[in-house]
């Protein structure tokens, strides 16, 4: 017998108190005892977050008497055996400001399923309704998803209204987020399919004109790349637009991928203004709408194998990030090019930018991009002060990697062939029925099979010196071979104190000691915050480098810090400045 759908309604109930009122109807619970969880970490962001512990007041009931409920592990809770349809209550905390979770107060709410949806163990294929109700007490809040309405049901919602929306099951239920509120809002299409930008902040003379009409020309790229025939955008096999839901605030910078949708956070200065021409926050931004818009493609639909289902109870491991993030890294900025929103120098800028990120990490020789992808959940996602002397990034070093392999495919074929279309294979074989076709992933170790099949070029060696070694990619070599030239030049004048500093409060704390340096020859660490140099007052980092620019390299100097409550004194020998700016430029 089929069953019937799984009925969610949230209610945003108490803008001050920042909490949603969430009930669960499951009309036919396991007679056994209905098991209950809540995921773990939500797919895109690899770090187990215990969403669970925002649940409060969980309670069931059946035919309008009470259920007996128990906690039986950090995300799951087992309700006693019941006849009959079970309902389930509960509150959730929502006072996350990021694009993880859940955020609620009286200008909007925002969340992820897999914050504010409880699991139903044994029905997570099964379809699910989800009624979405106004906050109390307020008019004129819309709603912004790529979660398609219920068109069957009476209670549908209508073009951005609250009502009720369906999806297909639990995995599609989490996987398009949701916002409330008064946006602003711009639409475009790109090849036909619809597309929505929604902005949510304080967002004076915003140029939504100019960003619609930038992210059009990126949008539109990327499908052409992916199917340059049929011209058909991904998201149409689970929803009627693609939705940018961006919060926008001081500071803000993140995003995070969907199957038709991606939450992002923007400083309000890196977007355009009607009265002002945009500066290179404008280019960031667009950078991180062309990573996100990837995504629909490369990890949401091109999965490895370990993702292939996800398993939302525990960390998934994968030697494959480098691929799915390093690729799509190289790719965000290359669209934008392609797509004429910047100019080939700017794009140049950009690159450079990575390649002396990479470059000053001395963790580049001690952990390869391979390990980094596997070590996600207890490294890249768990920094501290040592991380740049001790991991690599895969998402940078993973972008030159992608940009090494496309020069060596584009050589090795004789301009016959390029990763665009090692793209497409993995588009072909492995996306574009992933959601209907049965999903499966790539196997961990055949990506070199796979470049070698969709372009006849065999990377074994650079796989293995640069993916799985912790040799660098050798840009200064393959650069040239595509008419760029590079060099190095020292980031400032200044001698080398050799650390990263961070300003708290008007003073200045070393965030990262570079090891090998002259703060490490020194006995500096992190965490000291400098207070003077030869007996000159430190406050704020650009006065440490005033100080620093009275001598040369070789000078002694005596720095006093404070670490923890106790001043200390060191005498640090300078050194000179690094090469670590990487200039690029059009060879001729």
């Amino acid at each position: 017998m089929k069953k019937e759908p799984l009925l969610y309604s949230l209610s945003p109930f108490d803008p001050a108190g920042h909490r949603f009122k969430v009930q669960l109807s499951i009309q036919r619970p396991d007679p056994k005892g209905q098991e209950l969880t809540l995921p773990a970490w939500i797919p895109g962001s690899y770090l187990i977050r215990d969403f669970s512990r925002q649940v409060q007041t969980l309670r069931a009931a059946c035919k309008g008497k009470a259920v007996a409920m128990r906690k039986t592990g950090n995300h799951s809770w087992q309700c006693a055996p019941c006849q009959g349809p079970l309902v389930v209550e509960y509150l959730v905390y929502a006072w996350d400001l990021s694009v993880r979770g859940a955020h609620f107060d009286e200008s909007h709410a925002f969340f992820n399923g897999a914050s504010v949806f409880l699991s139903v163990t044994g029905q997570t294929h099964e379809p699910c309704l989800v009624r979405l109700n106004p906050p109390p007490h307020v008019r004129g809040w819309k709603v912004y998803t790529s979660l398609p309405a219920a068109h069957n049901h009476p209670e549908a919602a209508r073009h951005h209204g609250f009502g009720v929306y369906l999806a297909p099951d639990y995995d599609a239920l989490i996987d398009h987020p949701i916002e409330m509120g008064t946006p602003q809002v711009a639409r475009f299409k790109a090849h036909g399919a619809e597309h929505e930008m929604v902005f949510t902040g304080v967002l004076p003379n915003l140029d939504l004109e100019r960003i619609a009409r930038d992210t059009q020309k990126i949008c539109a790229a990327q499908i052409a790349l992916f199917e340059p025939i049929s011209k058909k955008a991904p998201f149409l096999d689970s929803a009627e637009r693609y939705v940018f839901m961006t919060m926008v605030t001081g500071d803000g910078y993140g995003g995070l991928e969907h199957r038709a949708s991606t939450a992002l956070m923007a400083a309000r200065q890196d977007l355009p203004s009607l009265d002002a021409e945009p500066g290179e926050g404008y280019q960031t931004f667009l950078g991180l709408v062309s990573h996100e818009y990837f995504h629909t493609w490369n990890v949401k639909r091109i999965k490895p194998a370990a993702f292939s289902p996800y398993d939302l109870s525990r960390e998934n491991h994968t030697r494959l990030l480098w691929v799915f993030e390093g690729f799509t890294s190289y790719y965000d900025d290359l669209m934008l090019l392609r797509s004429g929103v910047i100019k080939p120098d700017d794009y140049l800028r950009m690159l450079g930018k990575v390649i002396s990120t990479v470059h000053r990490s001395a963790g580049r020789h001690k952990q390869s991009i391979a390990d980094s992808s596997f070590d996600a959940w207890t490294r890249y996602y768990k920094q501290d002060e040592n991380s740049p002397n001790a991991i690599v990034s895969y998402y940078t070093k993973g972008s030159l990697v992608a940009l090494g392999l496309d020069i060596v495919i584009r050589q090795g074929s004789q301009g016959a062939y390029s990763l665009d279309d090692v793209m497409r294979l993995l588009w072909e074989r492995y996306g574009r029925d992933f959601y209907t076709g049965g999903g499966k992933g790539i196997a961990e170790r055949s990506m070199t099979r796979l470049i070698r099949e969709a372009t006849g070029v065999d990377v074994a060696d650079f796989i293995a010196r640069h993916v799985d070694g912790c040799e660098d990619v050798p840009l200064a070599r393959l650069l040239p071979l595509q008419g760029i030239a590079m060099a190095w030049k020292p980031a400032s004048g200044i001698p080398a104190l050799d650390v990263r500093t961070r300003s708290v409060n008007g003073e200045t704390h070393i965030a990262t000691v570079y090891e090998g340096g002259a703060a490490h020859a020194g006995g500096l660490s992190a965490a000291d915050v400098i207070v003077a140099v030869d007996g000159l007052r430190v406050a704020e980092p650009a006065s440490l480098d005033k100080l620093l620019a009275r001598h040369k390299a070789g000078d002694k100097v005596l720095v006093h810090v404070f670490r923890r409550d106790e001043l200390r004194a060191f005498t640090v020998t300078l050194a000179a400045p690094a090469a670590s700016e990487c200039r690029l430029s059009y060879a001729g």
